[in-house]
């Protein structure tokens, strides 16, 4: 679930020192003959222009009542801005009454905690920042989880390759400092899938590490899987495309969708850089919600759905997206495309305001009369060499019931 970001200035009309801009035309030659006009100076007409005295139309030029030295008042038009009308609050979405069956089981509270890899690894973390190894470089970004203090030497932390400074909201800005320079991109990998880091604008680095721990489950789902044909994968609000990578290569085909025509063209490249090409992913740029009630109307269904959203988003025609206010929506239209063999539907969540178990209670709401199972908690990464954690993201997923755990299911029914 996820809301990633210059353009140039606008030209003027004239350069400026050319005579020709309105800024360029104080102190320079008029155009009644090339006589300056300034007060007490001739003007045009070769008359003085001061106040009560005369004026080019031969009479005295008396001040207005109203009149204030350097300020020009202009007729009918007030001095505030009319303020735009206020927009109507969106009504609240009540989900649908749900069909007869089963409800889904509640999983007991869970950590998913992904550990260091080779190219991947939390040094540190303290003082609302953190300590990363990606790939070849060491870097320094704002964590507002990290509450403790930092373990490692304060001379470490200074040889950071790049450094990360701006506000500490997830997708608030900022700008990155390079004590020598670096390349925008670094080729990097997980579980030998290769794609790009990147240096981006609002302190990503084009994956989330964290992640991996949700890829190795959703790859172990879908090589499980015995539906006689691909399964079907969605990834709504994909980014830079690793989750859509993981899913072609255990065999899917993918549809990735994401507003941001950047984070599509990322993904593409990273299949490029995979080795991956040749696999099944339409890459679509799009406004998640409009896909889904698109799809819905045409009758498309999926086996495995994965949400990312971000907190706060724009669709690629200005369309806004706002977590707290439109996820039981999404979640209940993406439920209406999920097939009748569904594997998994899984949304991530990076509003740590919320907890996981305000997503855990919707999520077996919006999925009452499918059975299953719903597994809610957090995102967690391991320090390398060290005994800490650092919270990341909230999660909940739902999956069918297990063999074994849908005969302990008729067991307890009987």
């Amino acid at each position: 679930m996820a809301n990633k970001r210059g353009g140039k200035p606008p030209k003027q009309s004239a350069r400026r020192g050319d005579g020709k801009t309105a800024g360029s035309r104080a102190g320079a030659a008029n155009r009644g003959g090339g006589q300056p006009s300034r007060q007490g100076q001739p003007s045009r007409q070769g008359q003085p222009s001061r106040h009560g005295q005369a004026t080019r139309s031969g009479k005295p030029d008396q001040p207005r009542p109203d009149f204030k030295p350097g300020r020009i008042i202009k007729q009918n038009r007030t001095d505030t801005k009319p303020s735009k009308p206020a927009e109507e609050p969106r009504a609240p979405f009540i989900l649908p009454k749900r069909p007869e069956g089963p409800t889904p089981r509640r999983a007991p509270f869970a950590l998913m905690v992904t550990g260091p890899w080779d190219d991947y690894a939390l040094l540190d973390m303290g003082h609302g920042q953190k300590l990363e190894r990606y790939g070849p470089y060491t870097i320094v970004r704002p964590e507002p989880q990290a509450m403790g203090s930092p373990r490692l030497d304060q001379a470490i932390w200074d040889k950071a390759d790049a450094i990360f400074s701006g506000d500490l909201e997830e997708e608030g800005p900022g700008r990155w400092r390079y004590p020598q320079p670096l390349g925008e991109t670094w080729e990097t990998h997980w579980d030998q899938i290769r794609f790009y880091g990147r240096f981006t604008a609002f302190r990503h680095v084009g994956f989330f590490p964290e992640q991996a721990a949700h890829w190795q489950w959703m790859d172990q789902q879908l090589r499980g899987a015995f539906l006689g044909r691909p399964p079907r994968v969605l990834n709504l609000f994909g980014y830079s495309g690793v989750a859509s990578l993981v899913a072609a290569r255990a065999g899917a085909e993918v549809t990735h969708v994401d507003a941001s025509k950047k984070a599509v063209a990322y993904g593409k490249e990273n299949q490029l850089l995979a080795g991956l090409d040749d696999k099944p992913i339409r890459w679509i740029v799009d406004d998640a919600m409009k896909f889904v009630q698109r799809e819905i109307r045409r009758g498309n269904v999926y086996d495995g759905i994965l949400l990312d959203p971000p907190k706060f988003g724009r669709g690629p025609k200005g369309e806004v997206w706002q977590l707290f206010e439109m996820l039981p929506e999404m979640l209940d239209a993406c439920r209406q495309i999920l097939s009748k063999e569904a594997l998994f539907y899984t949304l991530t969540a990076y509003a740590m305001r919320a907890s996981y178990a305000a997503f855990d209670e919707l999520m077996i709401e919006v999925m009452t009369g499918q059975g299953g199972i719903v597994e809610s908690g957090e995102l967690m990464i391991a320090e390398e060499n060290g005994p800490r954690c650092l919270n990341t993201s909230l999660y909940t997923r739902w999956r069918p019931l297990n063999a074994d755990e849908a005969a302990s299911q008729q067991e307890i029914s009987a």
